[in-house]
């Protein structure tokens, strides 16, 4: 009677850790994971919710509960470093020269950027005495699904990882450890997850008691390198060497932030002033220049949205101005635009564009490709006016410009009316790079997540030239 009892506790507690998923799946935002992967994570807690409701409890029910699973992968998403989660709980397979798919399937908990790196994540819950090297009569053994596992990823283009990550919730006994070691050189991951969880409820009382925790104090995190022979910081070393400074390093000679903001102190200069400038040595470096830049700070590409929305008159206190402007003559300027420019007018006031950007590259590097660089300047002569033209060039003086050298994998999408071939070169080169690009292109940002491919990206919203 007693076991009964305690079993009968034991599910409902799990039934409360399935509910407990499901609102911590809603609460994540879809700036953090896609719809679609947010579904697949709902349906899943909701299947096992499911299951349990329907269910008398049994040891065999509690046995077959896979809550743990799902709550693992649900702590890994809400860590702060995890981004660009495109696929969660998929299988991923790859496809022949031939187009067909061949019988290499994988199954992988999450694919997204960690440090500027496309990662897999692979989540085990399970108890590590029950985790086997070898196959056995329940399993085929860990090192057949890792070396599968690493043969579609060096397979894939597209959806191909730096790296794998193995995250065992209730940690590994030291003989598997050490068979992971040794055989694939896998090392304790550098980036460190939180080690508890914990969720309240309310009692009748108004008191507030914990009724939900979970300790990942055991937790193993390992990394598996795809390709560990390639240079980490830069996937081509050829490659790289072509995007040394195009033309920005002869434009910096003799300019200083301090020079730059004294010369004229409003919102613009205060904004650029953040990001971290090329030091001497680096900018007279030789063909190593691309790895000691990379060491030296991060880097954030960016697309040429960011660039008029930084130099546009709009976010540069232009509002007052165009507000007391008759209408009409307004909407002979901008023409079918009025509506758009006054809209972003009345954005600009309620959230300063200047001071969202200033949180994204404070002390970062600010790079363009060499497309962003040509484009931004064409959109600058024809329609920015004098002010605006003044920044531009000064903006392009603190921005270090490339070659335009799109990743591999971004190269193997197929390009097509959302996946533009500009747009692949931009977002691309960022990718090559390890740079998030900051854009406000979220067409395109949409159409890759639903490629499957993790792409770390920083949206922002848009502003226009108004030729003042």
């Amino acid at each position: 009677m007693k076991e009964e009892r305690v079993n009968g506790e034991q599910l409902e507690l799990a039934k409360k850790r399935c509910r407990n998923v499901i609102e911590s799946v809603s609460s994540i935002s879809t700036n953090k994971i896609t719809p679609s992967s947010q579904r697949t994570l709902l349906k899943l807690a909701r299947s096992e919710l499911a299951f349990l409701s329907r269910s008398s409890f049994s040891l065999h029910t509690l046995r077959s509960v896979n809550i743990g699973h799902i709550e693992a992968v649900v702590h890994i998403l809400q860590q702060p470093f995890v981004t660009g989660v495109s696929r969660v709980c998929k299988s991923i397979s790859v496809s022949s020269i031939s187009g067909q798919k061949t019988a290499d399937v994988v199954y992988v908990d999450i694919v997204c950027t960690l440090n500027r790196n496309p990662v897999w994540i692979i989540v085990s819950d399970r108890n590590p005495k029950y985790i086997s090297w070898n196959e056995s009569h329940s399993s085929k053994g860990l090192k057949f699904r890792i070396e599968k596992l690493l043969a579609v990823a060096r397979s894939s283009v597209a959806l191909k990882p730096s790296s794998v990550i193995l995250f065992f919730s209730n940690g590994l006994s030291g003989v598997i450890y050490e068979k992971l070691r040794e055989e694939f050189g896998a090392a304790e991951f550098g980036l460190e997850f939180t080690v508890f969880d914990c969720d309240f409820s309310e009692d009748l009382e108004q008191d507030w008691v914990n009724v939900l925790a979970r300790t990942y104090r055991e937790a193993s995190v390992l990394e598996i390198r795809v390709n560990p022979t390639k240079d980490d910081g830069v996937s081509n070393l050829d490659c790289a060497e072509d995007t040394l400074l195009l033309e920005a390093a002869e434009q910096q000679q003799g300019f200083t932030k301090d020079q730059m903001v004294r010369e004229r102190d409003d919102s613009f200069l205060n904004l650029i002033s953040r990001m971290t400038f090329l030091s001497s040595e680096a900018k007279n470096a030789d063909s190593n220049t691309p790895r000691i830049l990379l060491q030296e700070c991060e880097y954030i590409n960016f697309d040429t949205t960011p660039l008029i929305a930084v130099v546009s008159e709009i976010s540069n206190g232009g509002c007052e101005k165009l507000l007391v402007t008759p209408e009409a003559e307004l909407r002979e300027k901008y023409k079918g635009n009025y509506e758009f420019v006054i809209g972003q007018v009345m954005s600009e006031i309620q959230n300063p564009i200047h001071v969202d950007l200033g949180s994204v590259i404070s002390g970062k590097r600010g790079m363009i490709c060499q497309s962003v660089c040509s484009e931004f300047k064409e959109l600058v002569s024809m329609c920015g006016g004098p002010n605006e033209k003044f920044r531009a060039d000064l903006l392009l003086r603190c921005l270090k410009v490339v070659a335009d050298c799109p990743s591999e994998r971004m190269m193997s999408l197929p390009t097509t009316r959302k996946l533009a071939m500009k747009n692949k070169i931009v977002f691309g080169t960022g990718d090559y790079w390890h740079a998030p690009t900051l854009t406000a292109n979220m067409a395109f940002v949409r159409a890759i997540s639903q490629t499957g491919m993790s792409l770390f990206t920083i949206g922002h919203r848009p502003r226009a030239l108004t030729g003042d």
